[in-house]
């Protein structure tokens, strides 16, 4: 077994487990069996297990053709658990993004800091399976295309010219399945996701740094020799890696594309290939937004990358059928009884003020043609949620309709990455609702913030700054949003992760950060913010 096993959709009475291995095998866990599928010489195996019993934790191996692989003989990490859903007690759930691996350089390691992650995994092992966490939701940049580590920039130069484009950045299916290997086989990692029910969703540096900015940036892409074989090549590995996990079995058995993989004759790579070229070039073609629920909380994860319409004047974050689909399922929290509504977006919806109006107006002004805002609009990242003002304004209004029905949830969050500080903000609508609605962000997990960036993001929250950015806008023709915000919490710097507790309908945020104490790394609170309430708690905590 390469990778995992990677424990991922958990229902009531089902669980996947997903592994890669070295080469054709029959896969069992718990007495379910499947055997690998083939794509480009890389064998694979998602195993639906079964008949388990609600709201129970049941120890797991791994076997490969009958014979033990997980756990592996010595270990001393705790033995891998699966714990089914369907009962009534605190969920918790952990969140974060942007997770660089670790790479052999000193210098560089020691400027990325220690993996939230890692520190994360070691403290689990230390306590009782039933402080575990219900879920982790990697929300963007599981791996980098675009920056690979030194050791792979090696790896890379040893296959092929790195001088030719696209240069030390992935370049086929190959290269992605080294990025992936590289990440997932870090030990405390790799314990930690075979215990842990793990949903995930791409961001840019999952494909390629600003992946999908504007129809601008596609047209120059597109027409690179190489670019075919790059997107194909991370299109196919977020599925195989990330997205087929994501659904469940009934889901996943139903999915077209899923049923030619294992059902191919040989090596499916050409089956992957023409999912990733529709989906590169029709956005309908594939929904890679999902849905989980987690008791009485429910999580809908939202693609704000592949499924974008990037026509100027008529720029959308996704095509009209996922964003019904995504409303659908938001909306009908109110009338299934859900506690806790929980909406992944890897970017942000609600950024500093002056960002966000910043983004509004540059969209106009790319609208109207001017070269000068493209590419303001392509050297500062001006493409989040306010970028495509049409959509911020359509997922406002459908997360205000669900927060001010009879039936809402005790609490709406939008939970986000991406932008290499950790915040909180919450949610002021025109027509206000009973329910609060917040933002709420933990990025990185293992990522280097210069100095100078974390001062302009600190900047960037300035109320006067806001208030100028706002009068530029109204002078561009942008509209106020009917939303406002108001930071609750943050920023918070350095590696991290987010916290969430879930308790009855009452819910509570913790950011955690990496910080060394005692030549010893841990992972510590900085921040604690009850989220129901009239108003929001915040406790500021002292390290």
């Amino acid at each position: 077994m390469l990778l995992g096993p990677v424990l991922r959709h958990v229902g009531e009475t089902t669980a996947t487990v997903w592994v890669q291995t070295d080469r054709p095998a029959v896969v069992e866990v718990l007495g379910a069996r499947a055997s690998t599928f083939t794509v480009a010489g890389c064998h694979y195996a998602l195993v639906d297990v079964t008949g388990l019993v609600p709201a129970t934790s049941t120890e797991y191996e791994v076997h490969l053709d009958s014979e033990r692989v997980w756990p592996r003989e010595g270990s001393a990490w705790p033995a891998g658990r699966i714990r089914t859903r369907g009962g009534n007690g605190p969920l918790r759930v952990v969140f974060g993004s942007c997770r660089h691996p670790k790479p052999d350089e000193p210098r560089q390691a020691a400027l990325l800091g220690i993996d939230a992650l890692d520190v994360y995994a070691t403290r689990l092992a230390s306590i009782p399976s039933q402080q575990w966490p219900d879920a982790l939701l990697l929300l963007g940049d599981q791996v980098y295309a675009d920056n690979p580590t030194p050791q792979t920039w090696r790896w890379m130069a040893a296959r092929r010219d790195i001088r030719q484009p696209p240069g030390a950045e992935a370049a086929d299916f190959t290269e992605y399945v080294r990025l992936y290997v590289e990440s997932w086989s870090d030990e405390e990692l790799r314990w930690l996701l075979s215990t842990v029910p793990t949903a995930m969703i791409f961001d840019d540096h999952d494909v390629r740094d600003d992946w999908n900015t504007s129809a601008a940036w596609r047209d120059h892409l597109t027409a690179q020799r190489w670019w075919r074989e790059r997107i194909r090549g991370g299109l196919a590995s977020y599925w195989v890696y990330q997205h087929a996990g994501n659904l469940g079995p009934e889901e996943r058995a139903a999915d077209p594309t899923y049923r030619a993989v294992v059902d191919a004759d040989g090596d499916a790579w050409p089956v992957l290939a023409r999912m990733a070229d529709a989906a590169d070039t029709d956005p309908t073609s594939i929904r890679w937004s999902f849905r989980w629920d987690l008791d009485r909380a429910r999580l809908v994860m939202v693609d704000t990358r592949c499924g974008r319409v990037l026509t100027e004047g008529a720029r959308a974050m996704l095509d009209d059928a996922e964003f019904s689909w995504v409303e659908d399922s938001i909306a009908t929290a109110a009338t299934d009884a859900v506690d806790h509504l929980l909406v992944g977006s890897s970017l942000p919806w609600l950024l500093p003020p002056a960002v966000s109006d910043l983004q509004s107006a540059n969209e106009v002004g790319c609208a109207r043609g001017s070269a000068l805002a493209e590419r303001i609009r392509q050297a500062a990242d001006l493409e989040h949620w306010p970028a495509f003002r049409a959509s911020f304004d359509r997922f406002t209004a459908a997360l205000r309709r669900v927060a001010a029905e009879p039936g809402a949830p005790a609490t709406v969050s939008v939970l986000s990455g991406d932008v290499h500080h950790s915040y909180t903000a919450r949610a002021r609508f025109d027509e206000p609702v009973p329910t609060p609605v917040h933002q709420l962000v933990s990025s990185p997990v293992h990522h280097a913030v210069p100095g100078h960036i974390r001062l302009a993001l600190r900047v960037s929250w300035l109320r006067l700054l806001g208030a100028v950015a706002r009068r530029l806008a109204r002078r561009s023709g942008v509209p106020d949003p009917a939303v406002s915000w108001r930071r609750t919490s943050g920023p918070h710097f350095g590696n991290a992760l987010a916290v969430l507790r879930m308790d009855g309908r009452r819910a509570k945020l913790t950011f955690e950060r990496a910080d060394a104490h005692r030549r010893r790394w841990l992972l510590g609170p900085v921040s604690e913010v009850a989220l129901t309430g009239a108003r929001e708690r915040v406790a500021p905590i002292r390290r």
